[in-house]
Protein backbone atom coordinates (compact mmCIF):
# COMPACT_ATOMS: atom_id res chain seq x y z
CA UNK A 1 0.00 0.00 0.00
CA UNK A 2 1.28 3.45 -0.89
CA UNK A 3 0.97 5.28 2.39
CA UNK A 4 1.77 8.67 0.89
CA UNK A 5 -1.04 8.35 -1.60
CA UNK A 6 -3.44 7.18 1.08
CA UNK A 7 -2.50 10.14 3.22
CA UNK A 8 -3.11 12.57 0.37
CA UNK A 9 -6.47 10.97 -0.32
CA UNK A 10 -7.46 11.14 3.32
CA UNK A 11 -6.54 14.80 3.38
CA UNK A 12 -8.71 15.51 0.37
CA UNK A 13 -11.61 13.64 1.94
CA UNK A 14 -11.24 15.57 5.18
CA UNK A 15 -11.23 18.84 3.24
CA UNK A 16 -14.39 17.87 1.37
CA UNK A 17 -16.02 16.73 4.61
CA UNK A 18 -15.19 20.00 6.31
CA UNK A 19 -16.70 21.92 3.40
CA UNK A 20 -19.84 19.79 3.49
CA UNK A 21 -20.30 20.14 7.25
CA UNK A 22 -19.76 23.90 7.12
CA UNK A 23 -22.32 24.19 4.33
CA UNK A 24 -24.83 22.24 6.41
CA UNK A 25 -24.36 24.59 9.35
CA UNK A 26 -24.54 27.69 7.16
CA UNK A 27 -27.72 26.41 5.55
CA UNK A 28 -29.38 25.91 8.94
CA UNK A 29 -28.25 29.34 10.11
CA UNK A 30 -29.79 30.92 7.02
CA UNK A 31 -32.98 28.91 7.41
CA UNK A 32 -33.35 29.97 11.05
CA UNK A 33 -33.53 33.64 10.09
CA UNK A 34 -33.12 36.46 12.57
CA UNK A 35 -34.38 34.33 15.47
CA UNK A 36 -31.33 32.11 15.18
CA UNK A 37 -30.59 28.56 16.21
CA UNK A 38 -28.63 27.04 19.10
CA UNK A 39 -25.54 24.85 18.77
CA UNK A 40 -27.46 21.93 20.26
CA UNK A 41 -30.13 22.27 17.56
CA UNK A 42 -27.43 22.49 14.90
CA UNK A 43 -25.95 19.24 16.18
CA UNK A 44 -29.36 17.54 16.21
CA UNK A 45 -30.21 18.61 12.64
CA UNK A 46 -26.82 17.86 11.10
CA UNK A 47 -25.90 14.71 13.01
CA UNK A 48 -22.54 16.27 13.90
CA UNK A 49 -21.07 16.05 17.36
CA UNK A 50 -21.46 19.09 19.63
CA UNK A 51 -17.68 19.50 19.53
CA UNK A 52 -17.66 19.62 15.71
CA UNK A 53 -20.49 22.13 15.69
CA UNK A 54 -18.67 24.30 18.24
CA UNK A 55 -15.53 24.34 16.08
CA UNK A 56 -17.47 25.22 12.93
CA UNK A 57 -19.51 27.96 14.55
CA UNK A 58 -16.44 29.42 16.24
CA UNK A 59 -14.74 29.65 12.86
CA UNK A 60 -17.82 31.19 11.26
CA UNK A 61 -18.08 33.76 14.04
CA UNK A 62 -14.41 34.59 13.71
CA UNK A 63 -14.87 35.16 9.99
CA UNK A 64 -17.89 37.41 10.50
CA UNK A 65 -20.39 34.99 8.97
CA UNK A 66 -22.28 34.20 12.18
CA UNK A 67 -23.16 36.24 15.25
CA UNK A 68 -25.03 35.84 18.51
CA UNK A 69 -28.79 36.41 18.27
CA UNK A 70 -29.43 36.31 22.01
CA UNK A 71 -30.09 33.54 24.50
CA UNK A 72 -32.87 31.01 24.79
CA UNK A 73 -34.14 29.30 27.94
CA UNK A 74 -33.17 25.64 28.23
CA UNK A 75 -34.78 22.75 30.08
CA UNK A 76 -31.85 22.63 32.44
CA UNK A 77 -28.64 24.51 33.08
CA UNK A 78 -27.73 27.91 31.72
CA UNK A 79 -29.60 29.51 28.79
CA UNK A 80 -28.40 28.47 25.34
CA UNK A 81 -26.64 30.96 23.09
CA UNK A 82 -28.50 31.37 19.82
CA UNK A 83 -26.58 32.07 16.61
CA UNK A 84 -27.69 33.66 13.35
CA UNK A 85 -26.26 34.22 9.90
CA UNK A 86 -24.84 37.68 9.14
CA UNK A 87 -26.47 38.43 5.75
CA UNK A 88 -24.29 41.44 4.96
CA UNK A 89 -21.11 39.35 5.26
CA UNK A 90 -21.42 38.25 1.64
CA UNK A 91 -23.02 39.38 -1.61
CA UNK A 92 -23.51 38.08 -5.14
CA UNK A 93 -24.51 39.79 -8.37
CA UNK A 94 -27.10 38.03 -10.52
CA UNK A 95 -27.45 39.04 -14.17
CA UNK A 96 -30.22 38.07 -16.58
CA UNK A 97 -29.17 38.58 -20.19
CA UNK A 98 -32.32 38.48 -22.28
CA UNK A 99 -32.38 39.01 -26.02
CA UNK A 100 -33.35 42.67 -25.61
CA UNK A 101 -32.82 43.51 -21.94
CA UNK A 102 -30.26 43.23 -19.14
CA UNK A 103 -31.42 42.98 -15.54
CA UNK A 104 -28.95 42.79 -12.65
CA UNK A 105 -29.53 42.41 -8.92
CA UNK A 106 -27.23 42.44 -5.90
CA UNK A 107 -28.28 40.06 -3.13
CA UNK A 108 -26.94 39.32 0.33
CA UNK A 109 -26.39 35.88 1.89
CA UNK A 110 -30.08 35.60 2.73
CA UNK A 111 -30.93 36.10 -0.94
CA UNK A 112 -32.52 39.48 -0.22
CA UNK A 113 -32.25 41.90 -3.13
CA UNK A 114 -30.41 45.02 -1.98
CA UNK A 115 -29.92 46.66 -5.37
CA UNK A 116 -31.23 46.35 -8.93
CA UNK A 117 -30.46 47.64 -12.43
CA UNK A 118 -32.34 47.21 -15.70
CA UNK A 119 -31.29 48.46 -19.13
CA UNK A 120 -31.97 47.75 -22.81
CA UNK A 121 -29.65 45.22 -24.44
CA UNK A 122 -29.16 43.81 -27.92
CA UNK A 123 -27.81 40.30 -27.51
CA UNK A 124 -26.80 40.40 -31.15
CA UNK A 125 -24.74 43.58 -30.82
CA UNK A 126 -21.52 41.65 -30.28
CA UNK A 127 -19.58 40.34 -27.33
CA UNK A 128 -17.83 43.61 -26.50
CA UNK A 129 -21.12 45.49 -26.15
CA UNK A 130 -22.65 42.74 -24.02
CA UNK A 131 -19.62 42.43 -21.73
CA UNK A 132 -19.50 46.20 -21.33
CA UNK A 133 -23.17 46.25 -20.35
CA UNK A 134 -22.68 43.53 -17.74
CA UNK A 135 -19.61 45.25 -16.31
CA UNK A 136 -21.36 48.61 -16.12
CA UNK A 137 -24.44 47.23 -14.35
CA UNK A 138 -22.39 45.18 -11.87
CA UNK A 139 -20.03 48.01 -11.02
CA UNK A 140 -22.89 50.48 -10.53
CA UNK A 141 -24.66 48.08 -8.17
CA UNK A 142 -21.54 47.38 -6.12
CA UNK A 143 -20.57 51.04 -5.91
CA UNK A 144 -24.07 52.15 -4.94
CA UNK A 145 -24.86 49.48 -2.35
CA UNK A 146 -21.53 48.39 -0.93
CA UNK A 147 -19.93 51.83 -1.14
CA UNK A 148 -16.29 52.76 -1.74
CA UNK A 149 -13.60 50.35 -0.49
CA UNK A 150 -12.55 52.85 2.21
CA UNK A 151 -15.91 52.38 3.92
CA UNK A 152 -15.05 48.72 4.43
CA UNK A 153 -11.48 49.17 5.57
CA UNK A 154 -9.67 47.43 8.41
CA UNK A 155 -11.81 47.08 11.47
CA UNK A 156 -15.12 46.77 9.64
CA UNK A 157 -17.02 43.50 10.12
CA UNK A 158 -16.81 42.69 6.42
CA UNK A 159 -13.10 43.32 6.19
CA UNK A 160 -12.30 41.35 9.31
CA UNK A 161 -14.68 38.49 8.64
CA UNK A 162 -13.93 37.76 4.99
CA UNK A 163 -10.22 37.07 4.81
CA UNK A 164 -8.61 34.38 2.69
CA UNK A 165 -5.27 32.61 2.78
CA UNK A 166 -4.59 34.26 -0.58
CA UNK A 167 -5.42 37.69 0.84
CA UNK A 168 -3.17 37.20 3.85
CA UNK A 169 -0.30 35.93 1.69
CA UNK A 170 -0.69 38.88 -0.65
CA UNK A 171 -0.59 41.31 2.25
CA UNK A 172 2.70 39.83 3.41
CA UNK A 173 4.17 40.03 -0.08
CA UNK A 174 2.61 43.36 -0.97
CA UNK A 175 1.00 41.95 -4.12
CA UNK A 176 -2.75 42.25 -4.78
CA UNK A 177 -4.82 39.08 -4.58
CA UNK A 178 -7.28 39.61 -7.40
CA UNK A 179 -10.32 37.42 -7.81
CA UNK A 180 -9.94 35.46 -4.57
CA UNK A 181 -13.25 35.57 -2.71
CA UNK A 182 -12.86 35.02 1.00
CA UNK A 183 -16.16 33.42 1.90
CA UNK A 184 -15.74 30.57 -0.54
CA UNK A 185 -12.07 30.13 0.36
CA UNK A 186 -12.34 30.06 4.14
CA UNK A 187 -15.85 28.84 4.86
CA UNK A 188 -15.82 26.01 2.36
CA UNK A 189 -12.31 24.73 2.68
CA UNK A 190 -10.38 26.41 -0.08
CA UNK A 191 -12.54 26.59 -3.18
CA UNK A 192 -14.91 29.47 -3.69
CA UNK A 193 -18.12 29.22 -5.72
CA UNK A 194 -17.55 29.71 -9.39
CA UNK A 195 -13.85 28.95 -9.02
CA UNK A 196 -12.63 26.15 -11.24
CA UNK A 197 -10.65 23.22 -9.93
CA UNK A 198 -7.64 24.26 -11.99
CA UNK A 199 -7.07 27.03 -9.45
CA UNK A 200 -6.25 29.64 -12.08
CA UNK A 201 -6.88 33.14 -10.88
CA UNK A 202 -10.03 34.68 -12.25
CA UNK A 203 -8.40 37.90 -13.31
CA UNK A 204 -5.49 36.23 -15.08
CA UNK A 205 -1.81 37.08 -14.94
CA UNK A 206 -0.24 40.27 -16.21
CA UNK A 207 0.20 40.11 -19.95
CA UNK A 208 -2.93 38.04 -20.57
CA UNK A 209 -5.23 39.18 -23.26
CA UNK A 210 -8.52 40.44 -21.91
CA UNK A 211 -10.24 38.38 -24.58
CA UNK A 212 -9.63 36.00 -27.44
CA UNK A 213 -10.34 36.49 -31.14
CA UNK A 214 -11.29 33.62 -33.36
CA UNK A 215 -11.40 33.09 -37.05
CA UNK A 216 -14.81 32.41 -38.65
CA UNK A 217 -16.16 29.04 -37.58
CA UNK A 218 -13.29 28.37 -35.19
CA UNK A 219 -14.34 26.67 -31.95
CA UNK A 220 -12.92 27.70 -28.60
CA UNK A 221 -11.29 24.71 -26.92
CA UNK A 222 -10.46 24.00 -23.33
CA UNK A 223 -6.87 23.37 -24.28
CA UNK A 224 -6.30 26.90 -25.54
CA UNK A 225 -4.07 28.81 -23.16
CA UNK A 226 -5.44 31.95 -21.59
CA UNK A 227 -3.75 34.97 -23.06
CA UNK A 228 -3.44 33.45 -26.54
CA UNK A 229 -3.36 36.34 -28.96
CA UNK A 230 -5.27 36.40 -32.21
CA UNK A 231 -3.39 36.85 -35.46
CA UNK A 232 -5.28 40.06 -36.18
CA UNK A 233 -4.38 43.45 -34.69
CA UNK A 234 -6.18 44.95 -31.70
CA UNK A 235 -9.77 45.79 -32.53
CA UNK A 236 -9.50 44.43 -36.08
CA UNK A 237 -12.82 43.16 -37.39
CA UNK A 238 -13.01 40.15 -39.64
CA UNK A 239 -13.88 40.85 -43.25
CA UNK A 240 -15.11 37.39 -44.10
CA UNK A 241 -18.82 37.03 -44.84
CA UNK A 242 -21.06 35.18 -42.49
CA UNK A 243 -21.71 31.60 -43.54
CA UNK A 244 -24.09 29.03 -42.09
CA UNK A 245 -22.63 27.56 -38.92
CA UNK A 246 -19.86 30.16 -38.72
CA UNK A 247 -19.44 32.93 -36.21
CA UNK A 248 -20.38 36.43 -37.27
CA UNK A 249 -17.73 39.12 -36.92
CA UNK A 250 -19.79 41.05 -34.40
CA UNK A 251 -19.75 37.99 -32.14
CA UNK A 252 -16.03 38.24 -31.53
CA UNK A 253 -14.38 39.81 -28.56
CA UNK A 254 -11.80 42.35 -29.67
CA UNK A 255 -8.50 42.54 -27.82
CA UNK A 256 -8.78 44.93 -24.92
CA UNK A 257 -5.66 45.71 -22.98
CA UNK A 258 -3.30 43.71 -20.87
CA UNK A 259 -2.57 43.32 -17.20
CA UNK A 260 -5.29 44.27 -14.74
CA UNK A 261 -8.91 43.27 -15.37
CA UNK A 262 -10.71 45.63 -17.71
CA UNK A 263 -12.97 47.84 -15.64
CA UNK A 264 -13.26 45.33 -12.79
CA UNK A 265 -11.46 47.23 -10.02
CA UNK A 266 -14.72 48.22 -8.31
CA UNK A 267 -15.79 44.59 -8.08
CA UNK A 268 -12.44 43.17 -7.06
CA UNK A 269 -12.13 45.77 -4.30
CA UNK A 270 -15.41 44.72 -2.67
CA UNK A 271 -14.38 42.16 -0.02
CA UNK A 272 -17.90 40.81 0.53
CA UNK A 273 -18.57 40.15 -3.16
CA UNK A 274 -18.46 36.43 -3.98
CA UNK A 275 -18.81 36.87 -7.71
CA UNK A 276 -21.25 37.06 -10.58
CA UNK A 277 -23.93 34.65 -11.78
CA UNK A 278 -25.06 35.12 -15.38
CA UNK A 279 -28.19 33.57 -16.88
CA UNK A 280 -29.16 33.77 -20.55
CA UNK A 281 -30.96 31.76 -23.22
CA UNK A 282 -29.42 28.45 -24.19
CA UNK A 283 -28.19 26.11 -25.32
CA UNK A 284 -24.85 26.36 -23.50
CA UNK A 285 -22.25 24.39 -21.59
CA UNK A 286 -22.82 25.21 -17.92
CA UNK A 287 -19.69 23.41 -16.69
CA UNK A 288 -17.25 25.28 -18.96
CA UNK A 289 -19.28 28.48 -19.25
CA UNK A 290 -19.22 28.26 -23.05
CA UNK A 291 -22.20 29.24 -25.19
CA UNK A 292 -23.55 27.11 -28.01
CA UNK A 293 -25.84 28.29 -30.81
CA UNK A 294 -28.04 30.57 -28.71
CA UNK A 295 -31.45 30.46 -30.34
CA UNK A 296 -31.67 33.40 -32.72
CA UNK A 297 -28.00 34.30 -32.22
CA UNK A 298 -25.84 31.52 -33.69
CA UNK A 299 -22.80 33.81 -33.77
CA UNK A 300 -22.31 33.11 -30.05
CA UNK A 301 -21.52 29.45 -30.77
CA UNK A 302 -18.36 28.44 -28.89
CA UNK A 303 -17.93 31.76 -27.08
CA UNK A 304 -16.31 31.35 -23.59
CA UNK A 305 -18.54 33.84 -21.75
CA UNK A 306 -17.47 32.80 -18.26
CA UNK A 307 -13.76 33.23 -18.91
CA UNK A 308 -14.25 36.49 -20.78
CA UNK A 309 -16.22 37.99 -17.89
CA UNK A 310 -13.78 36.71 -15.27
CA UNK A 311 -10.90 38.36 -17.09
CA UNK A 312 -12.79 41.59 -17.45
CA UNK A 313 -14.20 41.82 -13.94
CA UNK A 314 -11.61 40.00 -11.84
CA UNK A 315 -14.17 37.98 -9.85
CA UNK A 316 -15.52 34.42 -10.19
CA UNK A 317 -18.34 33.95 -12.69
CA UNK A 318 -20.88 31.14 -13.14
CA UNK A 319 -22.93 30.88 -16.35
CA UNK A 320 -26.17 28.95 -16.79
CA UNK A 321 -29.38 28.98 -18.79
CA UNK A 322 -32.03 31.48 -17.72
CA UNK A 323 -34.55 28.74 -17.02
CA UNK A 324 -32.13 26.75 -14.85
CA UNK A 325 -31.24 29.84 -12.83
CA UNK A 326 -34.89 30.70 -12.25
CA UNK A 327 -35.65 27.10 -11.26
CA UNK A 328 -32.75 27.09 -8.80
CA UNK A 329 -33.99 30.31 -7.23
CA UNK A 330 -37.47 28.83 -6.88
CA UNK A 331 -36.19 25.57 -5.41
CA UNK A 332 -34.16 27.43 -2.78
CA UNK A 333 -36.39 30.41 -2.08
CA UNK A 334 -39.65 28.49 -2.09
CA UNK A 335 -38.44 25.64 0.10
CA UNK A 336 -40.96 22.84 0.47
CA UNK A 337 -43.81 25.13 -0.61
CA UNK A 338 -42.59 24.99 -4.22
CA UNK A 339 -41.33 21.45 -4.64
CA UNK A 340 -43.32 19.66 -1.96
CA UNK A 341 -41.91 17.33 0.72
CA UNK A 342 -38.22 16.60 0.26
CA UNK A 343 -37.91 19.23 -2.45
CA UNK A 344 -40.27 17.40 -4.82
CA UNK A 345 -40.24 18.03 -8.55
CA UNK A 346 -41.50 20.78 -10.79
CA UNK A 347 -41.06 22.29 -14.23
CA UNK A 348 -40.56 26.01 -14.56
CA UNK A 349 -41.74 27.16 -18.01
CA UNK A 350 -40.39 30.55 -19.05
CA UNK A 351 -42.18 32.39 -21.86
CA UNK A 352 -40.66 35.72 -22.79
CA UNK A 353 -38.63 36.48 -25.89
CA UNK A 354 -38.24 32.70 -26.17
CA UNK A 355 -39.53 29.57 -24.46
CA UNK A 356 -37.62 27.15 -22.24
CA UNK A 357 -37.90 25.02 -19.12
CA UNK A 358 -36.03 24.54 -15.88
CA UNK A 359 -36.45 21.09 -14.35
CA UNK A 360 -36.15 20.33 -10.63
CA UNK A 361 -36.12 16.81 -9.20
CA UNK A 362 -35.68 16.12 -5.49
CA UNK A 363 -35.00 19.80 -4.87
CA UNK A 364 -32.07 19.96 -7.32
CA UNK A 365 -31.85 21.38 -10.83
CA UNK A 366 -31.58 18.71 -13.53
CA UNK A 367 -29.16 19.83 -16.25
CA UNK A 368 -28.44 16.50 -17.91
CA UNK A 369 -25.18 14.78 -18.84
CA UNK A 370 -24.20 17.61 -21.21
CA UNK A 371 -25.97 20.39 -19.22
CA UNK A 372 -28.44 20.72 -22.09
CA UNK A 373 -31.69 19.63 -20.41
CA UNK A 374 -34.69 21.94 -20.57
CA UNK A 375 -34.75 22.90 -24.28
CA UNK A 376 -38.51 22.65 -23.94
CA UNK A 377 -39.39 25.22 -26.60
CA UNK A 378 -37.82 23.20 -29.39
CA UNK A 379 -39.87 20.04 -29.20
CA UNK A 380 -41.64 19.69 -32.53
CA UNK A 381 -45.43 19.41 -32.23
CA UNK A 382 -46.38 20.23 -35.82
CA UNK A 383 -44.51 18.42 -38.59
CA UNK A 384 -43.71 20.77 -41.49
CA UNK A 385 -44.98 23.64 -39.35
CA UNK A 386 -43.69 27.22 -39.42
CA UNK A 387 -39.91 27.67 -39.27
CA UNK A 388 -38.28 28.28 -35.90
CA UNK A 389 -35.20 30.37 -35.22
CA UNK A 390 -33.46 27.16 -34.09
CA UNK A 391 -33.57 25.86 -37.67
CA UNK A 392 -36.34 23.29 -37.19
CA UNK A 393 -40.02 23.61 -38.09
CA UNK A 394 -43.14 23.37 -35.94
CA UNK A 395 -41.46 23.97 -32.58
CA UNK A 396 -43.63 24.90 -29.61
CA UNK A 397 -41.69 28.16 -29.27
CA UNK A 398 -42.41 29.21 -32.85
CA UNK A 399 -46.10 28.35 -32.59
CA UNK A 400 -46.52 29.96 -29.17
CA UNK A 401 -44.74 33.21 -30.01
CA UNK A 402 -46.62 33.48 -33.31
CA UNK A 403 -49.93 33.23 -31.44
CA UNK A 404 -48.77 35.89 -28.96
CA UNK A 405 -47.72 38.19 -31.83
CA UNK A 406 -51.18 38.08 -33.38
CA UNK A 407 -52.84 38.63 -29.99
CA UNK A 408 -54.34 35.16 -29.65
CA UNK A 409 -53.39 34.44 -26.05
CA UNK A 410 -55.87 31.57 -25.77
CA UNK A 411 -54.08 29.75 -28.59
CA UNK A 412 -50.67 30.58 -27.11
CA UNK A 413 -51.76 29.11 -23.77
CA UNK A 414 -53.18 26.02 -25.51
CA UNK A 415 -49.89 25.40 -27.32
CA UNK A 416 -47.92 25.95 -24.12
CA UNK A 417 -50.29 23.62 -22.30
CA UNK A 418 -49.75 20.91 -24.91
CA UNK A 419 -46.01 21.03 -24.25
CA UNK A 420 -46.58 21.09 -20.49
CA UNK A 421 -48.86 18.05 -20.73
CA UNK A 422 -46.18 16.17 -22.70
CA UNK A 423 -43.66 17.06 -20.01
CA UNK A 424 -45.98 15.98 -17.19
CA UNK A 425 -46.65 12.68 -18.94
CA UNK A 426 -42.96 11.97 -19.48
CA UNK A 427 -41.65 13.02 -16.07
CA UNK A 428 -44.64 12.75 -13.71
CA UNK A 429 -43.74 16.07 -12.07
CA UNK A 430 -45.54 17.51 -9.04
CA UNK A 431 -46.42 20.87 -10.54
CA UNK A 432 -45.87 23.36 -13.36
CA UNK A 433 -44.77 26.93 -12.66
CA UNK A 434 -45.15 29.63 -15.31
CA UNK A 435 -42.97 32.73 -15.63
CA UNK A 436 -41.46 35.20 -18.05
CA UNK A 437 -42.56 38.60 -19.25
CA UNK A 438 -45.19 37.27 -21.68
CA UNK A 439 -46.85 35.26 -18.92
CA UNK A 440 -46.55 38.21 -16.52
CA UNK A 441 -48.48 40.40 -18.98
CA UNK A 442 -51.50 38.07 -18.88
CA UNK A 443 -51.06 35.63 -15.99
CA UNK A 444 -54.67 34.47 -15.70
CA UNK A 445 -54.93 33.65 -19.40
CA UNK A 446 -51.85 31.44 -19.28
CA UNK A 447 -52.43 29.78 -15.90
CA UNK A 448 -56.02 28.92 -16.80
CA UNK A 449 -55.23 27.97 -20.41
CA UNK A 450 -52.33 25.69 -19.54
CA UNK A 451 -54.28 24.25 -16.63
CA UNK A 452 -57.21 23.41 -18.91
CA UNK A 453 -55.00 21.29 -21.18
CA UNK A 454 -53.53 19.42 -18.19
CA UNK A 455 -57.02 18.90 -16.76
CA UNK A 456 -58.19 17.40 -20.05
CA UNK A 457 -55.21 15.03 -20.07
CA UNK A 458 -55.93 13.95 -16.49
CA UNK A 459 -59.55 13.18 -17.35
CA UNK A 460 -58.49 11.05 -20.32
CA UNK A 461 -56.03 9.10 -18.17
CA UNK A 462 -58.36 8.64 -15.19
CA UNK A 463 -56.98 8.02 -11.72
CA UNK A 464 -57.69 9.76 -8.46
CA UNK A 465 -54.85 12.24 -8.16
CA UNK A 466 -56.23 14.80 -10.59
CA UNK A 467 -54.27 17.05 -12.92
CA UNK A 468 -50.80 18.40 -12.30
CA UNK A 469 -51.37 21.84 -10.73
CA UNK A 470 -50.34 24.96 -12.64
CA UNK A 471 -49.24 28.07 -10.78
CA UNK A 472 -47.71 31.44 -11.50
CA UNK A 473 -44.06 31.38 -10.38
CA UNK A 474 -43.22 33.90 -7.64
CA UNK A 475 -40.41 36.38 -8.19
CA UNK A 476 -41.82 38.53 -10.95
CA UNK A 477 -39.59 40.07 -13.62
CA UNK A 478 -36.39 39.65 -11.61
CA UNK A 479 -36.83 35.94 -10.87
CA UNK A 480 -34.13 34.89 -13.36
CA UNK A 481 -31.64 37.47 -12.08
CA UNK A 482 -32.23 36.40 -8.47
CA UNK A 483 -31.73 32.79 -9.50
CA UNK A 484 -28.49 33.76 -11.25
CA UNK A 485 -27.19 35.15 -7.95
CA UNK A 486 -28.05 31.81 -6.33
CA UNK A 487 -25.65 30.11 -8.73
CA UNK A 488 -22.94 31.63 -6.48
CA UNK A 489 -24.73 31.35 -3.13
CA UNK A 490 -26.32 27.91 -3.36
CA UNK A 491 -23.13 25.83 -2.94
CA UNK A 492 -22.27 27.75 0.23
CA UNK A 493 -25.43 26.48 1.87
CA UNK A 494 -25.30 22.86 0.77
CA UNK A 495 -27.11 23.10 -2.56
CA UNK A 496 -24.31 21.41 -4.44
CA UNK A 497 -25.68 21.79 -7.96
CA UNK A 498 -26.01 25.56 -7.80
CA UNK A 499 -22.85 26.39 -9.65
Amino acid sequence: MNRSNASAGDGANLLALRSHNTALVLGLLRGAGAEGISRLELAEHTGLTPQAVSKITARLRGEGLAAEAGRRASTGGKPRTVLRLVPEAGHAVGVHLDRDELRAVLVDLDGTVVGERCAPLDLGAGAEAVLAGVARAAEELVAEVLGPPAARGPGSPAAEGLRTPATEASERSGAPARGERALGERALGGRGPGKRASGKRASGERGERASEEWGPGERASEGRERGEQASGERGERASEGREPGKRASEGRVSSAGEGAPLGGAALDAAPTLLGLGVALPGPLDHVRGVLHRVTGFPEWDGYPLRDALERRLGVPVVVDKDTNAAALGLAIGGGGAIGGPGGGSFAYLHLGTGLGAGLVFGGGVHRGARTGAGEFGHQVVQLDGPPCTCGARGCIEALCLAAVARGDLAEAARVLGTGAANLAGLLDIDQVLLGGRTVAAAPEAFVQGVGAVLDARARREGGHDGAVPVRLAPGGPRGVAEGAAQLLLAPLFGHGNGG
